[in-house]
């Protein structure tokens, strides 16, 4: 008796749809949850719908798909590096679903954008870790994707932010 072969599951990578809004939020949710930020994550599927899918998207979705069932996404923009004359693509948000860890997926996402980003003149990528992710820095890591010893993540927002931005000019 010969045991039957069962073919690997494609993994398939995409644009995100404005379909997949309610798909990418309830995904974003389940990554703050992951990393201890849940009750940090304040946006909505309107807004991603809003920002990411109207006449001036701010951001852009890349889909990772087994056998058709959403298995990580890549949110994920243009920026430019005056310093190097060239543009490149800040990632946002790498989400890989728990079940289809350890399949490459947040590899090949990553790797796609990076493509994508070449494709269109740009030299590099940039991205933020959690300070307490060491999963996601050993995983950056191994992919040749280093930690900026020269660098330090600065922001203000909420209520600060809009303070400081309706302040009028002297």
């Amino acid at each position: 008796m010969t045991k039957a072969v069962i073919p690997p599951r494609q993994v398939t990578l995409r644009p995100g749809r404005i379909d997949d809004v309610e798909t990418i939020h309830a995904a974003l949710l389940r990554l703050g949850t992951h990393i201890g930020a849940h009750q940090e994550i304040t946006s909505t599927p309107d807004d991603l719908r809003r920002y990411g899918f109207g006449a001036n998207p701010a951001f852009s979705a890349l889909i990772a798909e087994v056998d058709s069932e959403f298995a990580g996404l890549c949110l994920h923009f243009p920026i430019f590096s005056t310093w190097m004359g060239r543009p490149g693509v800040f990632v946002q948000d790498l989400y890989v679903e728990d079940r289809f860890r350890g399949r490459r997926i947040g590899e090949k996402l990553l790797r796609r954008v990076a493509k994508e980003c070449r494709a269109a003149g740009g030299v590099y990528l940039r991205l933020s870790v959690d300070t307490d992710n060491e999963t996601a820095k050993a995983f950056y890591e191994r992919l040749g994707i280093g930690w900026s010893s020269y660098e330090q993540v600065q922001k203000i927002v909420g209520d600060a932010f809009f303070a400081f931005a309706d302040t009028p000019e002297e």
